[in-house]
């Protein structure tokens, strides 16, 4: 079992919490079967643990599915009675969790409290034949939260989950890149501000309604981070424009503020997207136009320019290096959350360069909805 201590009240507002790494990302959804089915078979997960009825849990299904160091836990509710029935009744599937390792949870959960954060769940501890853990955590934007872990010796996933080994097709995905999340008017500044007070992240870059526009919609966003930048979170909010911008769409559809996308890293994105698109998976349209000018604004690359242009990959650059991107359309009749791919060679930017071309992608999809 992990070792507890916990932070006196008058020192825990000058502790930090000691962030380790996305533990994994949970996902609540309607029929965690058929999901975990979805995401073994179209994104090439291997489903690696379960949670359930037949493991001593009566109230939910959790699939833990595992590709490269990225780990997601699609979690269904097993009875009407379920408070998990009310967040999927306004929200439909989409992240519940965010969830942090971190080295000692009593600390980083009070430190996180004394700053500021809502508490969710108290430090508690989650045991099982093989081991424990102890875990805690806090609200952020929506109803979505941040638990905290701490692993202590426990080599599992997490207790209360039986190993599983169903195997799906590796397309190259090997970790999250960045989480990026939606937040209501004028309610970015806040939300920078809560990762800058309770995490110590810092804003890594922004930008306005000017970089992030067409005729019609706009947004603004910035990037917090922490220092190593290993744990990257934009934050987006909607901007005035002459109709509906697609940060407002996605928060009438989802009801709340909630995480909008997860950018998942791959060293090999024309075979990452060629096994996507041969699996299902489902892009925004990049029309044949964007490559007639994004050459010159790029220079050369590594990867072949045909195959890029075939793929209909998107293509950005700074003055670290070049990257390359493309984003699934929603992965659910609402039009709220979806995944990113993207190849970083030398660039940490967010290929503001494609903004134009990806705004104008969304508002075709929306106009086809009827919500621009």
């Amino acid at each position: 079992m992990p070792e507890t201590s916990t932070a006196p009240a008058s020192d825990a507002a000058g502790a930090s919490v000691d962030l380790r790494r996305i533990h994994h990302i949970e996902l609540w959804v309607g029929n965690a079967r058929q999901a975990a089915y979805f995401y073994r078979t179209c994104f090439g997960f291997d489903q690696v643990a379960y949670m359930g009825p037949e493991t001593g849990v009566h109230d939910r299904a959790s699939y833990c599915l595992k590709q490269g160091d990225v780990f997601f836990v699609l979690s269904s509710p097993l009875h009407h009675l379920s408070p998990m029935n009310i967040w999927l009744n306004c929200h439909g599937d989409g992240v519940r969790d965010l969830a942090f390792e971190v080295g000692n949870v009593d600390q980083s959960f009070a430190a996180a409290v004394a700053k500021g954060a809502t508490p969710v769940q108290e430090p508690h501890d989650m045991e099982a034949r093989d081991g424990a853990i102890r875990r805690a955590s806090v609200r952020t934007y929506g109803d979505t939260v941040h638990s905290f872990i701490e692993r202590g010796g426990y080599e599992g996933f997490l207790p209360g989950y039986a190993l599983d080994s169903v195997r799906g097709s590796n397309v190259g995905i090997h970790c999250v890149d960045h989480v990026v999340g939606n937040v209501e008017h004028r309610r970015m500044q806040s939300w920078c501000d809560f990762y800058e007070q309770v995490f110590d992240f810092s804003q890594f870059v922004h930008y306005d309604d000017d970089d992030i526009c067409t005729d019609f919609t706009a947004l603004r966003s910035k990037v917090m981070a922490d220092d190593d930048r290993k744990i990257m979170f934009p934050i987006n909010e909607p901007a005035s424009g002459k109709k509906k911008s697609q940060i407002q769409e996605y928060i009438d559809f989802n009801m709340t503020a909630g995480v909008q996308h997860v950018a998942l890293k791959t060293d090999n994105i024309l075979e990452t997207i060629a096994n996507l698109r041969e699996n299902g998976a489902e892009f925004l349209d990049v029309p044949d136009s964007y490559y007639e000018s994004v050459w010159d604004r790029v220079g050369d690359i590594d990867e072949d320019r045909d195959k890029v242009r075939d793929l209909k990959i998107l293509v950005d650059r700074d003055e670290k290096g070049y990257l390359l991107q493309l984003f699934t359309r929603p992965l659910q009749d609402r039009p709220t959350f979806f995944m990113e791919i993207i190849q970083r060679c030398g660039s940490d930017s967010f290929g503001k360069g494609n903004f134009q071309a990806l705004f104008e992608a969304i508002e075709r999809e929306q106009d086809k909805r009827g919500h621009l």
